[in-house]
């Protein structure tokens, strides 16, 4: 499995072949290629021993011509700059292809979380939130969970922030308990997103998402949300992996009962005397639906000659290389980018911040609702740039149509001095 292509490079290579079914000068289309600025920051944190190390951070700001940066904040020990740069331009079209008035911001901290006690992580995330206070605010930059950080981290920064700033500014971070101004809904957005998507996806090729095989690698919060979903929409779940291996049931197995499984253990290995596999044997199953839910890069040019799936829906950042997506295009393989499927987490952050806005709550049932509504809204803008445009897969086609609402914004603003 590929870990050596650069996101940073894919992002570059993606936007420039959207660009090609565009009107968009070329001048501008290099503009969309590199992020405004990224802060990079040592974080010197004194340990629970009394020593003291010191931590690589990074926050890039993308593009801002559509609203607010926004994007999740990552504790990964793989986090480099380029990787930041790379999810800090996914996001600014993930927002603009779901059409809601934000830009694109990424951050992380090069950390394994697990090899640290939560005091610790709390010391750590207080002291990326000093550095990020300049940056970021309700109307600025507005921050999220990511991979490895959840409510308990959000509400730290959001803590921090309004003690230095000596206010309360909930909007300021999105992705937070419920108690602390959170949202109904919110933990579940990812994984909803990515089935109502490949829902969509099933039914414009004629078929049902209720009739399908399905594989998900990666049962972390939106890959084991998205197997449940599925599951109780008829499809049949018969593969789920993580980062320790992966089961295989082709009668299909109970995906919630997996994730709980997994939870008491720490594996989904094991669940049900299933068939253990290797997260790549997940990946070339021949089921209909294959969702990749892990991280960047889990398909390259070499394993997707051997992908068997109908349909990819990609709950994951990026995690098919440019030249696999060539493989795939070529073997009529659908695949679902991530910056639609994946959209659930900054829609509903964007309908937490309009309820800490207004100082409002919705109800689980009207997230949902209003969900549902932007994520098929956009899939059929999807289709229509695809019909209209005759891009060779819909991954490009979404690219089109975030690149022409960015460079709308960017135009009707101007540029100067």
């Amino acid at each position: 499995m590929a870990d050596q292509a650069n996101p940073f490079e894919s992002l570059q290579t993606q936007v420039e072949d959207a660009a090609a079914y565009t009107d968009v000068p070329s001048d501008v289309i290099e503009r969309l290629k590199h992020p405004e600025r990224v802060l990079e920051t040592n974080l010197s944190i004194e340990l629970d021993d009394g020593t003291v190390e010191v931590f690589k951070a990074f926050r890039s700001q993308y593009n801002g011509d559509r609203g607010p940066y926004k994007g999740g904040i990552r504790y990964h020990p793989g986090v480099t700059r380029d990787e930041v740069k790379a999810l800090s331009g996914w996001m600014a079209a993930k927002c603009a292809i779901v059409d809601i008035p934000y830009g694109g911001g990424k951050g992380g901290i090069e950390i394994d979380p697990a090899e640290y006690s939560e005091s610790e992580l709390e010391r750590l995330t207080r002291a990326f939130a000093t550095e990020l206070r300049p940056l970021i605010g309700e109307d600025r930059d507005i921050p999220a969970p990511d991979v490895n950080t959840g409510q308990r981290e959000m509400n730290w920064i959001k803590d921090t922030y309004e003690t230095l700033e000596h206010t309360t500014a909930p909007g300021v971070i999105t992705g937070k308990a419920i108690d602390s101004g959170g949202s109904e809904g919110r933990v579940e957005a990812t994984g909803r997103s990515t089935m109502l998507a490949a829902r969509e996806a099933f039914e414009w090729l004629g078929r049902d998402l209720a009739d399908a095989t399905v594989a998900v690698q990666g049962y972390g919060n939106a890959g084991a949300i998205a197997a449940r979903l599925i599951d109780e929409a008829g499809g049949t779940v018969v593969a789920a992996s993580d980062s320790t291996g992966g089961i295989y049931d082709p009668d299909g197995f109970d995906a919630a009962a997996a994730a709980e499984h997994k939870a008491e253990t720490g594996t989904v290995v094991g669940y049900n005397d299933s068939e253990e596999i290797t997260n790549e044997e997940l990946l070339t199953l021949d089921v209909d639906l294959l969702i990749p839910a892990a991280l960047e890069n889990a398909i390259d040019e070499s394993l997707a000659a051997d992908v068997e799936a109908d349909v990819i829906a990609e709950a994951a950042n990026g995690p098919i290389t440019p030249a696999a997506d060539e493989v795939l295009t070529e073997k009529d393989v659908y695949v679902v980018p991530d910056i639609l499927a994946n959209a659930g987490g900054v829609t509903v952050s964007y309908f937490e911040w309009v309820q800490n806005r207004q100082r409002f709550s919705w109800t689980e049932e009207r997230v949902n609702d209003e969900l549902e509504r932007v994520i098929t809204t956009a899939f059929d803008d999807l289709i229509e740039a695809f019909d209209a445009t005759e891009t060779p897969n819909l991954r490009t086609a979404a690219y089109v149509v975030a690149i022409e609402r960015i460079v709308s914004a960017y135009d009707q603003g101007g540029n100067w001095p």
